[in-house]
C-alpha cells in the first residue's frame, strides 16, 4: 500500500479511513505537484457522484494540506467533463466504510472546513458542477472554471431545503438571482456564472489546470496571517446558515420522495400532473 504517492493499489481499494495521502476512497486521488496538493475526483463510472467518503475525503484533504509543511495550498478538480454533480443518490460503490454516514450526517461535509482553511484552496471546475459540487466551489477561496463548465442548484427538485445555498447565494449574488437558480433549477453557463459573481475566472478549457495553478500560486504568495484576517472578515460577512432547518428536511417525506423520483427517473408526486415530464427533473 502507498500513503505518499496518491496511487491506489488493491489494499487501498479496500474500505479504510484516510491516512497520509490516502483520502479514504478510491474515487479521490491525492497527488503532490511541487508546492501544491492536488485532489482529483475520479469516479467516471458514476460521473463523479459524491459518496459520503468522498465528501469526507475532501474535508480530510484540506486539513492534511493544512498540517503539511511541504505544501502551500490545495487544488481540487475533477475528471472528464464533470467536476462534481453532488451527492450520490444511487449507491456508494466501494465506499462502504462509511456505512455509518447517516450518523455523521452533515459533519462529514467539507464546506465549513473549506471556508476555514488557513492555506489557500482553489477549485478548477472542469465541467458539470452542481449540488454539493457547486457548494465546494463556492466555499473554496477561488473558483477558476473552464469555458465548458455549467452550474445548477437542483436541491428543491429533490425535496431538500438547502439553507446553506439559500444563505450563501443570497450573500454572493442577491436574493433575486438566488430565487431564479433555486426555484427553477436552471443551468448557468460559465459566462453567466462569471457575470453573476459566482466564480472568479473563466478560462479556455485546455488552459484550466495551468491557470488554476497560477491563481493558487498567487494566493500562496500573500502574507498568511494577514490573508487569514481578510478571510475571517469575509467569512463573517457570509455568516451562518440555518443548519437545524436544513437537517430537519433531510429524511422528511419530501426528501424521501425526491430520492425515489430521482432513482426512478420521474417527476416527484408533488408536481401537478399536467406539469410532469418524462425522466428526472
Amino acid at each position: 500500500m502507498s500513503h505518499g504517492t496518491g496511487v491506489v493499489d488493491d489494499d487501498e481499494a479496500a474500505p479504510r479511513p484516510p491516512e497520509g495521502d490516502w483520502l479514504g476512497t478510491p474515487y479521490l486521488r491525492f497527488t503532490r505537484e511541487g508546492a501544491f496538493g492536488v485532489c482529483t475526483l475520479d469516479r467516471p463510472e458514476a460521473r463523479n457522484a459524491m459518496t459520503p467518503a468522498m465528501y469526507f475525503g475532501i474535508k480530510y484533504a484540506v486539513r492534511h494540506v493544512g498540517t503539511d509543511s511541504d505544501l502551500a495550498g490545495l487544488l481540487i478538480t475533477g475528471t472528464g467533463d464533470v467536476f462534481a454533480p453532488g451527492g450520490d443518490m444511487g449507491g456508494g460503490g466501494a465506499d462502504n466504510w462509511l456505512t455509518f454516514g447517516s450518523a455523521l450526517g452533515m459533519d462529514a461535509l467539507p464546506f465549513d472546513t473549506l471556508r476555514q482553511s488557513a492555506k489557500p484552496v482553489v477549485v478548477a471546475v472542469n465541467g458539470l458542477c452542481q449540488g454539493g459540487g457547486l457548494q465546494i466551489a463556492l466555499c473554496a477561496d477561488m473558483a477558476v472554471v473552464s469555458e465548458r463548465a455549467t452550474f445548477r442548484v437542483p436541491e428543491l427538485y429533490r425535496g431538500i431545503a438547502d439553507t446553506y445555498y439559500s444563505h450563501m447565494l443570497a450573500r454572493l449574488i442577491g436574493p433575486v438571482r438566488t430565487r431564479d437558480l433555486m426555484f427553477t433549477g436552471r443551468s448557468l453557463s460559465a459566462a453567466e456564472a462569471l457575470d453573476w459573481g459566482m466564480v472568479a475566472r473563466v478560462v479556455a478549457h485546455d488552459d484550466l489546470h495551468y491557470a488554476a495553478r497560477e491563481v493558487l500560486a498567487q494566493c500562496c504568495r500573500t502574507a498568511p496571517k494577514a490573508r487569514n484576517v481578510i478571510k475571517s472578515s469575509l467569512d463573517s460577512f457570509i455568516g451562518l446558515y440555518d443548519r437545524i432547518g436544513m437537517e430537519s428536511s433531510l429524511g422528511a417525506p419530501e426528501s424521501i420522495e425526491g430520492f425515489m423520483a430521482f432513482k426512478e427517473r420521474r417527476s416527484p408526486n408533488w408536481v401537478h400532473p399536467q406539469l410532469r415530464s418524462d425522466g428526472r427533473l
